[in-house]
């Protein structure tokens, strides 16, 4: 059974230390990607801030950014495809080292409040190790078995939530198309065929699961 994990750190330990300082009411959020590829576990973020466009300057000067675009802008929030300094990106590959997922990322007054999912104890105590060796301190807010329960609902494998939630943000499904299936498998590290696969049973299960209700599960909800 997998091990969920939330904890706060000092932004001076993760990332955008400087650019929480420069505007106080800046507050991030990272898109969630269920990866085990370093460029895309963390790739965008959400930006909420009074000004944004000082928000985004400071980012885009941030010490722990080497690359900031601009997705999308709508009054004071905007979504950034943003590229990492190796720093971060170290604790990042800490977590895809040990077979961990960043369920929530957000960050605000100088704090990031993350929540990491292992798939055992073990791999948990690994990533705790680093963060022991390399000083830096968190503080654990709860810790707990998890059942996925989501991903049961919906009758989903984790590679095929993974496969699903990456041909998303990749444009897959966009019209017109903004990826192939090559990058998708170059992406998730496996085979064109195996990409195939496991999107068509992932839409498969998504499809029966939350467009065809069958006559038992209507009961059910008619009941509750």
């Amino acid at each position: 059974m997998s091990i969920v994990t939330e904890f706060t750190l000092p932004a001076e330990a993760f990332a955008l230390e400087e650019a929480l300082e420069t505007v106080p009411d800046l507050t991030l959020e990272v898109e969630r990607l269920a990866t085990h590829s370093r460029e895309w576990v963390m790739p965008f973020l959400w930006v909420t801030a009074d000004d944004l466009d000082a928000a985004e300057a400071a980012i885009q000067a941030d010490s722990s950014v080497t690359k900031l675009k601009t997705i999308d802008r709508t009054g004071n929030v905007g979504y950034f495809n943003v590229h990492w300094t190796e720093r971060v990106q170290e604790l990042i590959d800490q977590v895809v080292d040990q077979h961990g997922i960043v369920q929530e990322a957000a960050a605000t007054n100088g704090t990031w409040y993350l929540k990491l999912q292992f798939v055992g104890q073990g791999r948990l105590e690994s990533f705790q190790h680093y963060f022991d060796e390399q000083g830096y301190s968190f503080e654990l807010q709860r810790l707990y078995e998890s059942t996925d329960p989501k991903e049961r609902e919906y009758d989903l494998t984790p590679q095929q939530r993974e496969a699903m939630v990456i041909a998303l943000e990749m444009g897959y499904f966009a019209v017109p198309r903004e990826t192939q299936i090559a990058e998708l498998a170059d992406a998730l590290d496996i085979s064109t065929n195996a990409v195939s696969q496991r999107l068509r049973r992932a839409t498969n299960n998504l499809t029966r699961n939350t467009l065809t209700v069958s006559s038992e599960r209507a009961e059910g909800l008619e009941r509750s």
